[in-house]
């Protein structure tokens, strides 16, 4: 019976065969213990000498770190095991000869992995955390599928920016400047005025020369557009959706958590409601804690949010930021104009912001002056003014950093191991 490591479960004491990769091995004379992975789990494999054919004991001492095998062997319950089984095996058929694996069992510098990231993510560790990420995305679908929403993709190639910078991958599209999008969000606010709610998940560029734990130069964001839902209820969705991927993450995935040694008591204190704090009682907070340099309408750094976060156990939301620090689409309070109606979401354990959002500008006349302050006259920028002359309604979104929520809810201490293929400053490369 063909099977694979993730379902043994189904056949203990029955005889099995699975294609997979040696990991490691170690052996202790007369018997050989292979780690076996084949892309859905890692299983130990037992060879014993003396209840096996003498080629298959040869084969079991002989083959290398990631050569590809058939493996034949009885499934046996083994409460030593994470996994809670293990393989006996009677059966060796070599399907190729891995030679010099570069990767071995023993340290090696983050350089070296990089440069080999390809290989790198058949380790224990990278696929534990590729298997949160997936369940995350997995999760992802579910909540807002069951809550009424239409997945949307916005275009990745765009005429414009979505947040009014500069740090833009510039492109020629034919005669005509393009560049890599930096957020969906603009398309989304199209898409929610015919559709209602919606999300959408894809790939988002920043020519950000930074270099920190926390920013990838290509990223993926969720980015839900809501007609009809004011900044409180944007919230609200946001701490429910937060809360379900993490949910999601302890009941589907205890297993790479408990290799990744995540302390998952951390991760089920993660339940809405979520704490909230102003920017101004937010700015209070980090004079107290020895900020004293920071001022009314500066942004807040990673050390700026890891100090806000040290006291809380949950995420925490600051809101009503100052107008002039954020994006021109934001809508201002109507009780104080000086600052908006947005807030953002600060993992705990220092991982930074997870989300940012807002309700946006919904008044025609509001975001012609906030056009001509942000020198948006382009004719690209029109067709996102339409929205507010033709039927325009209340509305909010928010968008969700997938590689800095599968850090913090991974353990993972840098984003670069949070996604498969990462793109930093000074690599491309593989």
């Amino acid at each position: 019976m063909k099977t694979t490591i993730s379902q043994v479960s189904k056949y203990v004491d029955q005889q099995v065969t699975i294609g997979a990769w040696l990991a490691n091995k170690r052996s202790s004379g007369k018997i050989a213990f292979l780690q076996l992975r084949d892309g859905t789990g890692f299983i130990q494999g037992v060879v014993v000498k003396n209840e096996v054919e003498e080629d298959v004991f040869a084969k079991a001492k002989s083959i290398t770190q990631e050569s590809s095998l058939w493996i034949t062997g009885v499934v046996r319950e083994d409460e030593r095991s994470p996994f809670g089984y293990e393989l006996t095996v009677n059966k060796i058929d070599v399907i190729q000869e891995s030679v010099d694996y570069p990767i071995t069992p023993k340290e090696h510098g983050v350089e070296f992995l990089m440069d080999n990231r390809h290989l790198w993510l058949r380790s224990k560790r990278q696929h534990a955390i590729m298997k949160v990420r997936n369940e995350i995305i997995r999760s992802t679908y579910e909540f807002f599928n069951d809550n009424g929403f239409v997945k949307v993709d916005p275009p990745i190639l765009t005429g414009t920016s979505a947040e009014g910078g500069s740090e833009l991958f510039h492109t020629k599209y034919f005669d005509e400047d393009a560049y890599l999008s930096q957020s969906g969000q603009l398309y989304m606010e199209a898409a929610a005025m015919a559709l209602g709610k919606v999300f959408s998940f894809g790939p988002t560029f920043r020519a950000e020369k930074s270099k920190t734990k926390r920013h990838l130069i290509e990223f993926w964001m969720i980015e839900p557009e809501m007609a009809f839902v004011d900044h409180e209820q944007s919230l609200e969705i946001q701490e429910n959706y937060v809360s379900f991927i993490v949910n999601s993450v302890l009941k589907n995935c205890s297993l790479e958590l408990n290799t990744l040694g995540r302390d998952i008591e951390k991760l089920e204190k993660i339940k809405a409601p979520f704490p909230r704090i102003t920017y101004d009682d937010a700015i209070d907070l980090l004079k107290k804690k020895g900020f004293t340099d920071i001022e009314w309408g500066e942004d807040f750094g990673a050390p700026h949010e890891t100090a806000i976060a040290q006291d809380y156990d949950k995420p925490i939301f600051i809101t009503h930021y100052p107008a002039d620090i954020k994006a021109f689409y934001m809508k201002p309070d109507p009780n104080r104009p000086e600052v908006v109606l947005c807030a953002d979401l600060i993992a705990p354990e220092g991982y930074g912001e997870i989300i940012g959002g807002s309700q946006r500008i919904d008044d025609l006349e509001l975001m012609k002056q906030r056009y001509e302050q942000h020198n948006l006259t382009d004719d690209s920028y029109e067709w996102y003014l339409d929205l507010r002359k033709y039927g325009s309604v209340p509305h909010s979104g928010f968008g969700l950093g997938l590689e800095r929520t599968v850090a913090w809810i991974s353990g993972a201490e840098h984003v670069r191991e949070t996604i498969p293929f990462p793109r930093l400053l000074n690599r491309l490369y593989p």
